[in-house]
Order: structure tokens, then sequence, then C-alpha cells
């Protein structure tokens, strides 16, 4: 019967191991591929078609990515319905305690997927996006809303000064909404905020400088609400006079422009040494990287530990693989301006995946860690008793040992934007992309402009520079 049991757990295990060698992006290759060139119509149909994935443990993440290229597509309200279901999944989120056990001894890519910080941001700009699409501010400052309970839980989180724990651009999509909703008080408070931060945090963390763009909707803002020091204020601090436009019978275009590919998660590997010491201690140290970790494996100084045998061990940790964007700036032109209009870079999603994984990775570490202690100790627990089994568990061991490399991976490598007025009436609005090799692109948007309304357009630049995953 025990030799029944354990062949029937080793075969459970060899599925699982078998069914997690590949990373999450590889797992849907066919969906990335059409994807990224484009292919949208067909992207969405790779993922329709996954029956599967609407209750899996990357649940989430199907609807993330079926709500991101329904709002490429322009079917702005189908694309919230599947946002709105990724919203439920976060907020409804609660841990599995015998999934999480399950994963210490296999791979944590059995418990259910939660989402990093920013890709919770970024699900309400999306929705947000698409209510201003659909010209319901209501909904869309609803939006608002929930950005600034989930603002207020990421600067809680951290506690040390280089963290990511604020979002200059979550502050100005806040004010850029308010604005629209002609709530101006509001929207200067929310530009207030974004500019602090972009001067403070991510000038450091990212070099994003506070747009010029922002620069002059919080002196117009300021003018709009009676704040006259203020207007002073900034006016000398922006070294910026501000005049009220003259144009009448306009409105307003807000352009973002998403440009490239965001980063795809993959897995790394990096060979420990094991010191002894007494009461059981295991230290686990990387001389290259300079680490050390300790964990005790057994407190009774007179049984010997299941790794007096080992002296070298292997385990697997996250990593982020950038997908270089193609294009690097781009600009608007119209038939009433003598100049080109630049888009101005407000969020840096490649960086911010980075550091959101650089903050934690020391937790990553001692988790990677301590799930590869436990399954060794298992191995040699075993081994000790049936030499066969032993070499099983150790076969599973290695099968097993993956890192969670699921992530977002229909984001844009960073967002652009700038504001235009315009007189009523549809326009014809030129999109010049430029890449850092010279070559250039352009791309014919149609606006429709209603007098005193803001008009939301945005414009995705698929194209990326060539990576690999190695």
């Amino acid at each position: 019967m025990r030799n029944r049991i354990i062949f029937w757990v080793t075969s459970i295990l060899i599925g699982i191991g078998m069914l997690s060698c590949a990373t999450y992006y590889q797992k849907y290759i066919s969906f990335n591929r059409s994807f990224e060139k484009g292919n949208l119509q067909e992207a969405d149909k790779h993922l329709a078609d996954d029956k599967k994935a609407p209750t899996s443990k990357t649940k989430l993440l199907y609807y993330l990515n079926r709500g991101a290229v329904q709002s490429i597509l322009g079917n702005y309200y189908e694309s919230n319905q599947f946002l709105e279901q990724a919203y439920l999944i976060v907020e409804d989120y609660q841990i599995n305690y015998a999934h999480e056990a399950l994963s210490y001894l296999t791979n944590p890519q059995l418990v259910a997927y939660k989402g990093e910080d920013h890709e919770k941001l970024l699900l309400h700009y999306y929705k947000a996006m698409n209510y201003m699409k659909l010209n319901q501010y209501e909904e869309a400052l609803v939006e608002c809303k929930r950005m600034n309970i989930k603002l207020g839980l990421l600067s809680g989180k951290y506690k040390k000064d280089n963290a990511y724990k604020e979002d200059a651009f979550i502050h100005l999509l806040m004010g850029l909404i308010y604005d629209a909703n002609k709530d101006y008080n509001n929207a200067f408070i929310a530009y207030r905020n974004a500019l602090n931060i972009f001067e403070s945090s991510y000038h450091e963390l990212f070099g994003i400088e506070a747009p010029t763009q922002l620069k002059k909707d919080i002196l117009r803002t300021a003018y709009q609400t009676g704040l006259h020091e203020e207007l002073r204020k900034y006016e000398d601090q922006f070294n910026m006079l501000y005049k009220p436009h003259q144009l009448r019978h306009a409105g307003d275009l807000l352009f973002f422009w998403h440009n490239g590919l965001g980063p795809v998660k993959a897995e790394w590997g990096i060979t420990f040494s094991i010191i002894r010491g007494e009461g059981g201690l295991v230290t686990f140290t990387n001389d290259d990287y300079g680490f050390s970790f300790p964990f005790v494996m057994n407190e009774d100084d007179d049984e010997p530990t299941q790794f007096n045998d080992i002296e070298f061990i292997r385990v697997t940790f996250p990593k982020y693989v950038a997908r270089p964007a193609y294009f690097d700036q781009a600009q608007l032109s119209t038939s009433l301006h003598n100049k080109k209009i630049p888009l101005e870079k407000v969020q840096d999603i490649t960086a911010i995946s980075f550091k959101c994984l650089e903050e934690r990775m020391l937790k990553e570490f001692s988790k990677s860690l301590l799930r590869v202690a436990l399954k060794k100790a298992t191995e040699y627990s075993i081994r000790a008793e049936n030499e066969e089994i032993g070499t099983a568990i150790g076969i599973i061991n290695a099968l097993t040992e993956k890192t969670d490399t699921r992530n977002w991976q229909s984001l844009p490598h960073a967002i652009y934007y700038t504001r235009v007025m315009l007189p009523e009436g549809k326009h014809t609005i030129d999109l010049h992309l430029n890449a850092q090799q010279g070559s250039q692109q352009k791309q014919v948007v149609q606006v429709d402009i209603v007098r005193g309304r803001t008009t939301i357009q945005s414009f995705h630049s698929l194209e990326s520079k060539p990576y690999n995953f190695e």
C-alpha cells in the first residue's frame, strides 16, 4: 500500500513538473506572437478559445489580457467588462493555504496569481480611459476613487525612501479625469501631487522629468479655481506665464501613445554553497552575488541534518526580460499648428516592473531557498530508507523546481501623452514616430472634437527591438 501511494503521488508530481516546465510566455506563445504582430482579432481568439482560463490559477491574467486587447480594438464596453472581472479577482483574492504549502514542495505557480502592484493600478488606467472614450465621466471618477485606495495601500506597503510607493502617472491621470469633469479644484490637487512625485521619486528612480504639459495644466487649473497665489508661485517655479486661450468653440484632445511592449518574466538560477553550523543551522551562500541565507533545518544537535551529504544546491528565481521599444520619440502635427507637438513620457512600465521585482527579491530568495530546502530534506530523508524512491523524489524535485514567470505581458513598454486644443469638428492628426536608428513612420488618426469637452485618443505601437529570454 505504501509503495502504491508513493507511486500515485510521484505520478501526480511528475505531471505537475512537466506542465510547469514552460514559462508563462511560452505557454501562451500563440497569443503572444499574434499580439506582438498586431493581429489583435487572432490574439483575442486564442484567449477566447481557452475555456479553462477563466477558472485557472491565471484567471486574473486572462481577464487583464482580454481587457487590454479589446481596448486596443476599440471595444471599450467589452474591455471594461473583462477588466471589472479582473478588479473583482484582485479585491476578492484570498490565500489558499493548502496551495501555498504545496507550492513550497513543488513550485509557486500552483498558487493563484494575484498581480503586481503596478499591474493593479494600470487595470484602473485602462478602465478609466475606456470610460472617458465612452463619455462616461462619472464612471471614470469611480476608477479615480479606486486608484486612490490602491495608492494609499502602496504608500503604506514600503518604508524605504527609494521604493516604488508613489505613482506620479496615476495622480496625473486622476487630474486629467477631474479636469475633464470640470472639477478644477480636485484636478489642481491631483496635478500638484503628480508634480511632487515626478520631481522627487520619479526623477530619481526612473529618470522621468515632470512633463511640460503637466506644468501648463497646473497653471491653468490654478487660474480656473482662483488660486492666484498658487498661480504666481508656479509661474515663478516653472518660468512660465499663463495666458488664457482665446480660441472659441473649441475642445481638448488628450492623446496617449502606448509605445512598445512591456517586459516578460523569465527565470534565472544561482548555485549556492551549503555551510553547516551548530543546532541544525544551514546557510546558503553565493560569493559572486554576496548572498547569505541561514535556515534552521534541525534543532536537535544529536540528530544529523538532512543536508550532511549536500555541498551545493541550485535555485531558480524570477527575472524580467525587457522588450526594448523600437520607437523612442513621437510628435503630433495638425493643419492648425505650425510646429510638431511632442508627446512626453509619463510612465515607464518596464522600469517600474524591474523596480517592483527588485524590492521584493530578498523575499523571493528566501521563499525559493526554503522551497528547495524542504524538497531536498524530503528527498534525503526518503533516500535514507529507500534509495530508489529517494532517487525518484530527486527527479521530481528537479522537474518541479521552477519559479513563477507570470505577469501581464500585453502592457506597453511606456506611456506618453500631450494635450492639444482644437476647434470643434472633425480633424486629421498626423502621428510621427521616430526610432533611434533614424527610421520614421507616420500614422494618420481621425478625431472628432466636441466644443467644451475633452476627447480621449490613444495609439498603440507594438513594435519592439530584438530580444531573448536567455
